[in-house]
């Protein structure tokens, strides 16, 4: 195949699936670099995977089957040379708020509801890339995601202390498992609980001593030995059991057909959440190394992801933050690093589940308490609190909603507040009145400079968003009261035209009444900006419309003022 038929074709089946190309041009001086970075994400994705299927409510080997194929498939179809995609804490938290109610008095259906969330979970993924949806990551914003976010991990981090204290707990909701926490005190088993502390130590101390072991892994290994050595089963001390060996046989998800209504609606929530969370992490690392990624192509990689952990028997998966950074952090340079950390998890499954049964819960309870802090993010909400009180109030009624209503329901909140904020910024946006700055050249906001003075006798206003039906009003009132402010020296009024982008017939009508108000004043309105733009102020469409003066910029129409009107109005 010649070259250029060759880059053709590249082209092509790069537009399916971006990864692969890649992966057939691959070069070999990334190969070393690569291996390292694989088996150093795989020796995280052991422990992690296991730990996260405790916090899922399924076997430990399904956190490991959600760690082979994602990665294979996020390898061909992801478009971030970096990101890692797998089992997550605050993902498999929502899945068991999800699955439970679900089950109802079926508990047995439990791990089949589990695939069926993770499969149509893929499915609105793909869907949404076909819909040009990857926008969405956008739509949460920041100090919502992190309130949520930081709710989930408070939920997190109380599931795991009855692991840690050797007990079990069934309440639901913060609220009422702190209660029961409380109430059990009294149940403690004391082995597992200094099995537990040692274990935290060592998650505490090793980064600082073995910064290149992972911590997570030498708590499980630690955990194991001991529970096996010492013999501490037979004194109460509880494992995770037998982990099945061998990978699952590939199949669709079943389960009955009366939970599909709950089940999409599940799904919804949780495709939402994961993808936000996915970008977040995969932005990051692509803006740390310069390149770019495509937000729709992700949204289906992440789609084909957990459809290929749903026919693996997985549960749904996201962007790793952790393994991600380890990626970066061990020079991983291709998606092949992710391959072939498929590849270490994929031979423990097959030959070396053996071991992972003496794993004490507690060791499961440590990772996952660690976890959940290294996911609530208090420096991000200082930061937000002196960037602006009002996102910093966002982010904490974000964290009340999973308090309250749990996870879950909380992602209606969290939605909700995302509309309002948006309604919020659109609808009322900031109307700003320009004058001249002593020492800055051209015009700026009255408001933020107190030097800043008005040319009298005219007003330059600033209307920052297109004038549409759920701010036409607000626009019509505020031009109206800027020009009352003035009082009777307004000869002017001066339109900014470049932060309008577009005007719908509502706030046509609105502009027009604007405009015949101030002509009954003997006020002249005049627009800068936009001057070429058809679809800008189509006046002649509104009969009896009185003709407007316009000017390619604000400067002009000043400068067009103050030497045909300011001269007159100081004379009289």
């Amino acid at each position: 195949m010649g070259e250029e038929p060759y880059k053709r074709w590249s082209q092509r089946l790069g537009r399916v699936a971006p990864g692969l190309p890649k992966l057939l041009a691959y070069k070999k001086t990334d190969f070393l670099p690569d291996v390292i970075a694989g088996l150093s994400i795989g020796s995280v994705a052991i422990p992690v995977g296991v730990a996260y299927s405790q916090l899922a409510g399924v076997n430990a080997a399904v956190g490991l089957y959600s760690s082979i194929l994602p990665l294979l498939a996020y390898a061909i179809f992801g478009t971030s040379r970096q990101l890692i995609i797998g089992p997550d804490a605050a993902v498999c938290a929502l899945i068991a708020s999800a699955t439970l109610p679900l089950t109802g008095d079926r508990p047995e259906l439990y791990g089949t509801i589990v695939c069926a969330l993770t499969f149509f979970t893929g499915m609105l993924c793909v869907a949404a890339s076909f819909l040009k949806l990857g926008g969405l990551a956008d739509f949460l914003s920041k100090p919502i995601l992190v309130g949520f976010l930081n709710g989930v991990a408070l939920s997190i981090a109380l599931g795991q202390v009855g692991k840690i204290l050797g007990f079990d707990t069934t309440a639901a909701g913060i609220f009422p498992r702190v209660i029961e926490i409380v109430s059990k005190m009294g149940l403690t088993h004391w082995p597992t609980l200094g099995l537990s502390a040692a274990l935290l130590g060592v998650l505490l101390l090793s980064p600082r001593i073995l910064s290149k072991f992972p911590a997570a892994l030498l708590a499980l290994l630690i955990g194991a030995l001991t529970v096996k050595i010492l013999n501490l089963e037979a004194v109460g001390v509880r494992t995770i059991g037998a982990v099945p060996s061998g990978f699952p046989s590939l199949r669709f998800p079943r389960f009955p057909l009366d939970l599909l209504p709950g089940v999409l609606a599940e799904a919804v929530g949780l495709a939402l959440i994961s993808f936000s969370s996915m970008m977040l992490t995969a932005r990051s690392f692509a803006s740390k190394r310069r390149y770019e990624i495509d937000s729709d192509r992700e949204f289906a990689a992440l789609g084909v992801a957990n459809l290929a952990s749903a026919f693996s028997r997985g549960f749904a998966v996201t962007g790793a933050d952790s393994r991600t950074a380890v990626n970066d952090s061990s020079g991983g340079r291709t998606q092949l690093a992710g391959v072939i950390a498929a590849a270490v998890v994929a031979t423990v499954v097959v030959f070396f589940t053996g071991p992972l049964r003496y794993v004490p819960m507690a060791a499961l309870g440590s990772v996952l308490l660690v976890a959940a802090f290294s996911l609530f993010d208090i420096a991000t909400l200082k930061t937000l609190y002196h960037i602006d009180r009002r996102e910093f109030a966002l982010s904490m009624l974000a964290t009340l909603g999973v308090v309250a209503v749990g996870a879950v329901k909380a992602i209606v909140v969290v939605v909700l507040l995302a509309v309002v904020r948006f309604v919020r910024l659109v609808s009322r946006p900031k109307v700003e009145i320009l004058g001249k700055v002593e020492g800055f050249p051209g015009l700026h906001s009255i408001e933020r400079h107190e030097s800043a003075t008005s040319i009298p006798g005219l007003l330059l206003f600033r209307f920052n968003a297109p004038i549409v039906f759920f701010n036409a009003e607000y626009f019509r009132r505020e031009a109206l009261a800027a020009a009352e402010a003035v009082g009777p020296s307004l000869k002017w009024f001066v339109i900014d035209m470049i932060p309008i982008t577009m005007m719908d017939a509502t706030g046509l009508y609105a502009a027009d009444d604007l405009i015949a108000r101030l002509a009954n004043r003997g006020i002249v309105f005049a627009t800068a900006g936009r001057l070429t733009e058809r679809t800008v102020w189509a006046r002649k469409h509104i009969p009896g419309a009185p003709d407007i003066l316009r000017f390619p910029t604000l400067r002009a129409a000043v400068k067009t003022y103050t030497r045909k009107v300011l001269p007159v109005q100081n004379c009289a």
